[in-house]
């Protein structure tokens, strides 16, 4: 779809994506990162491999044929898909000259797309590669003027040799430690004694090493898309990270919060031009679209430090979606797309972001990611459905209420609404998504710790599945099916 006259502002571009003939398909496990864009979008679909609406969601295409396999990542997911021939057909019924959107993908991705007959509107899978290391984050980042935790870069095959490269940088001796490629704190390892080293030695020997000092922080996370106008910064929001209740891994993402108070007024305002320091160096990179940056403010100091960034949408694209700020103007990832249709736009980047930082532009919102978290593995014989879900405040009880399509529709803090990722006949273990529970309240206090409702929501929701213990013999192979926001 070609407009030869430029949109100009943000009414003229509602309506050309509420009118908008390009398709659009998200490509991915479930829909979870972007689902509710439809309302916005017309004739964008999700494909997915888990079918976490039974097939009743008029925009989500699970084929029938999707006999088990053994993942290791989204990007296998990914390729499983667009090489499945129900898929292919679906794509060719809705004709010549789609778009395909992927969280995680590579260069078969990128061939199967295009044998697909679809145009990735995403920078490639070798920038973003080259992107996602956190060697090469840390060093965009020094030259961009955005400063990352008191740090070192370099390789250690004993505890002693990390010894020596923290006290060259008067790191001290309690550590965290991270590899350049990594999900969700499965390679971050915190490292405080020979003990903590010889359990994660084998993950890290091999590698060039991110080594950084231990600081007393809170973790938060903002989204933004490079456009040829400028970097249109979102909402910051609080992570929600290492809950037992949620996730094995001990600094692994599980959730958010966001709410106007999420990060103090100066740090809102540092986070908002930090990300445009980061996407002005970017640009310099050939990169387009969008990205999530993680940022740890420092509870001694008051310095905020650039944690991490994740080069496309990411597991909080959810939350920065549905925000006051998105419905007065429209969701983030609209902008994304606008980078990547046969479009022309003007827009002022300024008063977007001016108008965003308003703490009047963030309601309260909250994710939870659910993961299996204790060992052995199950066949599942039933599971939570997606939808909508009450909470009773005198018993606890948790019920389903009706069904839903996505998140928009939560009255108040009472319901939730539940994405089913694994159902009847997947198997569980540990680690596995089970799925993830969005709600209208805090599910994080002050002091970081889940709430007393966030705890009754997840013991309710887990309270609905039932599955078959599997003895060790018949154990199937392990994937990680969904990387949320995969770091």
């Amino acid at each position: 779809m070609t407009t030869t006259t430029p949109l100009r502002g943000i009414s003229e571009i509602r309506a050309f994506f509420r009118t908008n003939q390009t398709p659009i398909y998200f490509v991915s496990p479930t829909a979870f990162n972007l689902l509710g864009i439809d309302r916005w979008v017309r004739n964008l679909f999700y494909v997915n491999y888990f079918d976490s609406f039974e097939g009743t969601h008029p925009r989500v295409f699970v084929p029938q044929e999707r006999p088990y396999r053994e993942f290791e990542s989204m990007e296998d997911i990914c390729n499983e898909l667009l090489r499945n021939r129900e898929v292919n057909e679906e794509i060719a019924r809705r004709g010549p000259g789609g778009k395909a959107v992927f969280v995680m993908f590579d260069e078969e991705t990128e061939a199967l797309a295009a044998k697909a007959g679809l145009e990735v509107a995403l920078p490639s899978a070798e920038l973003r590669h080259r992107l996602d290391s956190k060697i090469v984050t840390t060093q965009l980042a020094n030259d961009a003027g955005v400063p990352s935790a008191p740090n070192t870069l370099g390789h250690a095959k004993s505890y002693e040799e990390l010894l020596a490269l923290a006290d060259e940088a008067g790191l001290g001796d309690d550590l965290v430690v991270q590899t350049p490629y990594g999900d969700s704190g499965k390679t971050t390892f915190f490292v405080k004694s020979r003990a903590d080293w010889d359990l994660n030695a084998d993950a890290l020997v091999a590698e060039e090493l991110k080594v950084m000092k231990r600081i007393n922080c809170a973790a938060s996370a903002v989204e933004a898309v490079l456009t040829r106008h400028g970097t249109v910064v979102g909402p910051v929001m609080r992570d929600l990270t290492g809950h037992p209740e949620l996730t094995p891994h001990k600094g692994g993402w599980c959730g958010n919060d966001i709410f106007p108070e999420a990060l103090s007024p100066e740090h809102r305002e540092r986070a908002r031009v930090l990300t445009q320091r980061l996407g002005e160096r970017l640009a310099k990179e050939g990169y387009r679209g969008f990205f999530e940056v993680d940022y740890l403010a420092d509870l001694d100091t008051g310095e905020l430090y650039l944690g991490e960034l994740n080069p496309r949408i990411s597991g909080v694209t959810s939350m920065t979606n549905v925000t006051a700020g998105a419905y007065a103007d429209m969701p983030l990832f609209m902008f994304h797309l606008l980078e990547y249709l046969d479009v022309e736009y003007e827009i002022d980047v300024e008063e977007i972001n001016e108008r965003w930082a308003q703490s009047s532009s963030v309601d309260v919102w909250s994710q939870l990611i659910v993961k299996q978290t204790h060992e052995g593995v199950e066949l599942i014989n039933d599971a939570p459905r997606t939808g909508i879900w009450k909470l009773d405040d005198e018993t606890g009880a948790v019920s389903f209420r009706r069904w839903a399509n996505d998140w928009h529709s939560l009255q108040d803090e009472s319901e939730a609404f539940y994405l089913r990722v694994l159902g009847p006949g997947d198997y569980r273990y540990k680690g596995a998504d089970l799925g993830v529970i969005v709600t209208r309240s805090r599910l994080q206090d002050e002091n970081d710790q889940l709430t007393e409702r966030a705890r009754t929501w997840i013991d309710g929701i887990n309270a609905q599945f039932d599955g078959t213990a599997l003895q060790a013999d018949d154990e199937p192979p392990h994937h990680d099916a969904l990387a949320f926001k995969s770091a």
